[in-house]
């Protein structure tokens, strides 16, 4: 039962920290989402062509709001809103609810009805594509709304700085939070990787994922979101509460003073970079002490297309990246679509779990020309800035494939690389690299295949926390078959932007760490505050843990 904020006293409870840091403030919920009254009487044959026209015009009005934010946001909200935005156009959705249209149900009814039937099948697949699921009845929300000329559902704007709590966030809703007056977050459901997670690390807001009796707090009680250790202190201490987050502030001027480079107090070198997905992002990032791009995600000029852009078309963007960073180090990820990103002109199969099928550098399997224009315009752009960006691949599992990427790769005058996600390449590293010159470890996905746990449930947060020991295991075999033959191995995924975990990955012998761009003063300054050692002993405790608690424990002691 909900208690009233009068009512309600010191109550700790516990997440799975995603976002590192401190806010305090009042508790706000979003709105109950409005429940509009939906006329499912039969719409007589001679009216159901205008309830079609008024279906395309609605759905068209949502994709296109979506998308003009997709343009005013950068890196992973961009994507999101862009995904969003693809989604309210998808064809087989469209064609579920203009069948029902033309059968006579009203086009709000039609609209609900197809999301029903597409968000059933998403969940008896799991994995991305239940991730979907939000997304999708988010859309469904907002083309109902249209079609009833009710506002836009979404979150409101507080009046005053509060922390945010809710069962789970329509990506599109995370991507619009202004981080000056959301200063935490915190939710009952999600993972550690979900587009949540993403958006707030990326906005720098304090983030805690699937907390356990979070659902009880209610709007208006003072709360404590601690995003390193995943505690929500419900009626704290005001004295102690404000006392944490002084000493936050202090910890985060510190990050805000670091310059770089990226190394260890005792001189270590380790390149603090940035992940982009667009020009836009990569020039607010390389207002960072970011030494460079470790990931550019290269989906979304791809996502909200019809058609494939041109080989021009995407060196025009390739270089608005290469020439933000001025020749420095910028690590282009080729297209991982597929699963829960579908690209509109690509033919994807029907699979039973699209999570483990065609995606990444799979798609080339069924249409190779995709991955070969993609190649072509990133050595036209490498080209038209005098830049030498390195290229890698996503979904890699075996060396014949790592093989087969290289060459194309280096037939183009560029360095190739690829990504490690599963685990048969994380287990045949050493193999993998006497194709390519460097590894790059995206742990969101690595966590996710290793556990076999969708990284989306709630239930199972604690095992794709990238902190498992079973995960950091492979991290640190990828990083010695780097170091036994002289090749970098670094990090892309979003363990990264967690400065103790940051400093364990550099102990276990990675040579870049690449998170959001609000992360790399963060991280970069917790590097810098110990030694090698100090990382190295923390990296051989923490491998040595059972669980996730325990290995934060154990590095935060050697690590302070």
């Amino acid at each position: 039962m909900t208690h009233s904020v009068r009512d309600i006293a010191l109550t700790v409870l516990r997440g799975t920290p995603v976002v590192p840091g401190v806010g305090y403030a009042r508790a706000i919920r979003p709105g109950v989402r409005p429940v509009l009254d939906i006329d499912i009487r039969p719409v007589a044959e001679a009216l159901r062509s205008a309830q079609r026209e008024e279906f395309t015009r609605a759905t068209s009005a949502v994709a296109a709001r979506l998308k003009e934010r997709a343009g005013h946001a950068s890196g992973a909200a961009a994507e999101v809103l862009a995904a969003n935005a693809a989604m309210a156009q998808d064809r087989g959705w469209l064609r579920a609810a203009e069948k029902l249209i033309d059968a006579g149900t009203p086009a709000a009814a039609a609209a609900a009805g197809a999301t029903e039937k597409f968000a059933t099948m998403f969940t008896k697949l799991g994995g991305l594509m239940a991730e979907r699921v939000t997304d999708l009845h988010d859309v469904r929300d907002r083309v109902i709304a249209e079609l009833a000329g009710a506002p836009e559902p979404g979150i409101p704007i507080p009046d005053e700085p509060s922390i945010l709590l809710a069962d789970d966030l329509a990506p599109a809703d995370t991507a619009g939070l202004d981080a000056s007056l959301i200063l935490g977050l915190a939710t009952s459901r999600g993972g550690p990787t979900s587009h949540t997670a993403i958006i707030a690390r990326q906005l720098g807001i304090p983030c805690i994922v699937a907390v356990d009796g979070l659902d009880d707090v209610p709007a208006g009680a003072a709360v404590l979101v601690d995003g390193t250790t995943g505690e929500v202190q419900v009626a704290p201490d005001p004295q102690a509460a404000a006392a944490a987050v002084a000493a936050y502030r202090v910890n985060a001027q510190a990050s805000a003073r670091w310059s770089g480079p990226g190394a260890t107090s005792d001189g270590r070198r380790v390149d603090i970079l940035a992940n982009v997905q667009d020009g836009a992002g990569a020039q607010a990032a390389s207002q960072t002490a970011a030494g460079g791009v470790g990931l550019f995600r290269t989906e979304l000029c791809f996502l909200d297309r019809d058609t494939e852009p041109t080989v021009d078309e995407q060196a025009t963007i390739y270089e608005a990246v290469l020439d933000a960073f001025g020749g420095r180090k910028v690590v282009i990820r080729t297209l991982d679509a597929g699963s829960d990103k579908p690209l509109r002109f690509a033919s994807h199969p029907d699979e039973p779990n699209p999570a483990l099928g065609v995606r990444g550098i799979r798609i080339a399997m069924h249409d190779s020309g995709i991955l070969d224009r993609q190649l072509d315009a990133i050595a036209q752009a490498a080209a038209a800035t005098g830049t030498a960006p390195w290229v890698m691949a996503p979904m890699i599992a075996t060396p014949a494939e790592a093989a087969s990427f290289a060459a194309k790769v280096r037939s183009r005058g560029l360095s190739p690389g690829v990504m490690i996600e599963v685990p048969s390449a994380a287990l045949l590293a050493e193999r993998i690299l006497s194709h390519v010159d460097f590894l790059s470890i995206g742990t969101n996905d690595l966590a996710q295949y290793t556990m076999a746990a969708d990284r989306q449930s709630a239930d199972l947060a604690a095992l794709t926390d990238p902190w498992q020991p079973a995960v950091l295991a492979l991290v640190a075999r990828t990083a010695a078959a780097g170091a036994a033959v002289g090749k970098p191995v670094g990090v892309c995924g979003e363990a990264a932007a967690d400065p103790v975990l940051a400093c364990v990955l550099v102990g276990l012998g990675i040579t870049s760490l690449s998170c959001a761009a609000a992360a790399v003063g963060s991280v970069g300054a917790r590097v810098a505050s110990v030694t090698f050692d100090e990382c190295r002993r923390a990296a051989e405790a923490v491998l040595a843990t059972d669980d996730p608690t325990q290995a934060r424990a154990v590095a935060t002691g050697i690590l302070g």
